[in-house]
């Protein structure tokens, strides 16, 4: 299922040039784009307000139509749809492959841009009711919290990550917090993580 996803995501990464040397420059709108998809995702990570929400089939629209900008054959499958783990970590892909699309052009801006998506991510899970719904993929904090990480370290595409070195540590050692942040220290999640992001160094 989530092979569909990482072969969706790459299809959008050859789709707008932004492997290779096919595209000259960064999209103008690029920056301000993640910084909208960020405020964006927050309270729909939440959730819980009565508004929409991650896993309701709807609400994840007006994200990736703003993703699709950059990444234009993006799509939410119809397994991911209403599936809060999946459309999670599909979002959370998109978004993370725009910040490592912007690396590319700005290393430090992207740089910058990650560690605010990182908080947000973990800021926005902590603040996730732990409550459970009943679901078979337990509390819907938990169903988000891996939905993040497996958008993270399973569908991110890392080869449009800057070359410049400085910046690449950097966003390599806050991709890899993630894991930490949401599942604790010394969880086997944080352990895959620091390994998985610990291989991309080179």
């Amino acid at each position: 299922m989530f092979n569909n996803f990482s072969n969706t995501l790459a299809a959008a990464a050859g789709a707008t040039g932004v492997k290779g040397d096919t595209k000259k420059s960064m999209s103008p709108t690029l920056r301000a784009d993640i910084y909208s998809a960020i405020d964006q995702v927050k309270p729909w990570l939440v959730g819980g307000t009565g508004g929409r929400q991650a896993g309701d089939g709807v609400a994840y629209q007006t994200i990736i139509a703003r993703i699709q900008q950059h990444f234009p054959d993006l799509k939410m499958g119809l397994d991911a749809a209403r599936n809060t783990e999946h459309e999670v970590a599909v979002i959370v892909a998109g978004i993370t492959n725009m910040i490592l699309e912007m690396s590319k052009w700005d290393g430090m801006a992207g740089a910058m841009a990650m560690r605010t998506w990182v908080d947000t991510l973990s800021d926005a899970h902590g603040k996730i009711s732990t409550a459970s719904t009943g679901a078979k993929g337990g509390s819907r904090k938990e169903q988000v919290g891996r939905g993040m990480t497996r958008g993270i370290n399973q569908l991110t595409d890392v080869t449009l990550m800057t070359r410049d070195f400085a910046a690449r540590i950097q966003i390599i050692s806050l991709l890899k917090s993630v894991n930490t942040k949401i599942h604790g220290a010394g969880s086997d999640e944080a352990r895959q993580g620091e390994a998985l992001w610990s291989s991309k160094f080179i």
